[in-house]
């Protein structure tokens, strides 16, 4: 799994290892990816931390050859690493919209590209990518992020109709506003924080989601539990938004 270091992606790293997987932590920060590693050693499970910039392809490509190396075959990919800055988009620059596509549109490509291979010649597998609410229904100050998050969720529903016939599955889960370091540190600026605070504001339940209620639904469809279902969203946002 991608961005296991810290957050959601290493609330589902103990998750899942919880479950029984044995865990590829791929984190950029190599020094979260191994804590992580070692907190789910602690706890019995089975884990390695591999250094990986997502947004490279190449060294995704190293990063799945080190986790089979280390750990065997690949059987579940979850797509979770993600960078956000929020402002107006009439003040990004370019560098930054090329930062926010680089990271996370064509990093969960990459990752699901340098998988594929390994998951049709097993005759199966589970992809679960992390999206974004704002992917769903845009979100103020999150405008190039919004565009990604929303072109992942059309690129899974397009993988999941290409490969029901390898018996792959391809799922999406969408957090709303979700307690952790990335959301800490984008309400350290004052229009970052107007912009949360209004959007929890907004939420039935009044509150941030915990990481681990994301895990929650990534295990969910990285289970046999849910062998026939593919190509669907699930908000997991306290009802921040609601679907038809």
């Amino acid at each position: 799994m991608t961005g296991g270091g810290s957050g959601i992606g290493r609330a589902i790293a103990l998750r899942l290892a919880d479950d029984g997987a044995r865990i590829a932590v791929a984190d950029i920060n190599i020094q979260g990816a191994r804590e992580t590693e070692q907190m789910v050693r602690a706890a019995g499970g089975e884990a390695a931390a591999i250094d990986v910039d997502i947004s490279d392809f190449d060294a995704v490509q190293g990063a799945v050859r080190q986790t089979q190396d280390r750990l065997g075959p690949i059987a579940i990919l979850v797509n979770n690493a993600g960078w956000d800055r929020i402002e107006p988009f009439i003040q990004n620059s370019p560098a930054l919209w090329d930062k926010l596509i680089a990271i996370n549109l064509k990093g969960p490509i990459h990752c699901c590209r340098a998988v594929l291979d390994g998951m049709i010649a097993a005759s199966g597998g589970k992809i679960v990518t992390i999206s974004s609410d704002s992917g769903r229904a845009g979100s103020t100050g999150e405008a190039v992020y919004s565009a990604c998050k929303g072109g992942i969720i059309a690129f899974c529903k397009t993988l999941a109709r290409e490969l029901a016939r390898y018996n792959i599955n391809v799922n999406v889960v969408c957090p709303g506003i979700t307690d952790t370091a990335l959301i800490r540190e984008v309400t350290q600026a004052e229009y970052g924080k107007k912009v949360i605070d209004a959007v929890v504001r907004t939420i039935p339940f009044r509150r941030m989601g915990r990481p681990e209620e994301i895990a929650a639904a990534v295990a969910f469809f990285a289970s046999p539990d849910a062998d026939f279902i593919t190509g669907q969203v699930l908000s997991v946002s306290g009802g921040l938004t609601m679907a038809g």
